[in-house]
């Protein structure tokens, strides 16, 4: 075990996979020489070339259609985007090319590419870099979904992304890449399809991803020491949703509470309550309640920013709440 930042992580990840397999190339803007704005490709360039650490003009259409005609060969591109936000600028590429071609091929082009990027709210990032994409995309047909939320599973789920061969939309949250952890020294591979249960518990079920699962770890903590045992869920896959592990955990606890930093109209937490209502709806003991972002584009000024988005007192409040009426 050896204590590694999330953008080292993923850069071992990448290098790993890189080597592991020749037809896995980079490309991105300020991917190569600079190596990334978030450091994750730092150092490839000069251990695999310019053909397969490729700097890109500032075109993301462009180069994430090149990208996916690569995929189309049999290549394994990675598309770094600099920031989440500026693949709007590639959203038909990414929804009429990557996310159909495998269908409307009838099964002859595999789409093999991984379009991975720092996202969700950071710090003053403005509105234009703090978007939230992830239920833009989840309504691609023909996408896999997945949201890193430690260095671990960031490892562990960039290589499958990688060997996966459908496309993978890869969120990593641009406040987490300074997050370290113990990760093993041997190669190990994660389930892009699975939720992970963080705490086992009895009263309550937190569904959560990416940045939120920290908020909820904490905001547990002290409920804990209030005498509540909520059980914590992070979802990991946003598509598909891992309903079996969901399903489990809200036939034991008959509460849900979902914690995201997606927005609230038409966010994952929608989606979630839809088939938590269409398939589980007899075991609820009370409504399923979502603490989501508000539904406006984020501020630059700092406590305006902070107040867009949930923090642990807020998840507190909310479960004793809900424990509090579901009695």
């Amino acid at each position: 075990m050896i204590k590694t930042f999330m953008f080292d992580a993923l850069k071992q990840a990448t290098d790993e996979e890189m080597a592991r397999d020749k037809k896995v190339f980079i490309l991105g803007e300020d991917v190569g020489h600079y190596g990334g704005s978030y450091k994750v490709t730092k150092g490839l360039h000069a251990k695999y070339g310019d053909l397969r650490v490729l700097d890109t003009p500032i075109a993301e259409n462009s180069f994430t259609g090149m990208a996916i005609g690569a995929a189309m060969t049999g290549l394994k591109p990675i598309v770094e985007g600099m920031n989440m936000s500026f693949l709007l600028l590639a959203f038909n590429q990414i929804s009429n090319n990557a996310g159909m071609l495998r269908y409307t091929s009838g099964g002859n082009f595999k789409i093999p590419i991984v379009i991975r990027g720092p996202g969700g709210v950071g710090r003053q990032l403005g509105a234009e870099h703090s978007q939230r994409l992830e239920a833009y995309f989840q309504a691609i047909p023909g996408l896999k979904i997945v949201a890193c939320s430690t260095p671990y599973n960031a490892k562990g789920l960039l290589k499958s992304a990688i060997r996966d061969e459908n496309p993978v939309i890869f969120f990593e949250h641009v406040l987490l890449y300074n997050l370290q952890e113990n990760i093993p020294n041997q190669e190990y591979i994660l389930p892009l399809d699975k939720a992970e249960i963080v705490k086992s518990g009895q009263d309550i079920t937190i569904l959560t991803y990416s940045r939120m699962r920290h908020h909820v770890s904490e905001a547990v903590t002290t409920l804990v020491k209030q005498g509540y045992d909520p059980e914590i869920i992070d979802l990991i896959s946003l598509k598909p949703l891992d309903l079996s592990t969901i399903s489990k955990s809200i036939k034991k606890t008959h509460n849900v509470l979902i914690v995201e930093e997606c927005m609230k109209t038409a966010g994952i937490g929608a989606e979630l309550i839809a088939q938590i209502n269409e398939n589980l709806f007899d075991y609820l003991d009370s409504p399923v309640v979502r603490l989501s972002s508000q539904d406006l584009p984020t501020p630059y000024n700092g406590k305006l920013e902070q107040a867009t988005i949930i923090h642990p007192y807020q998840i507190v409040q909310e479960v004793e709440k809900m424990l509090k009426r579901s009695i």
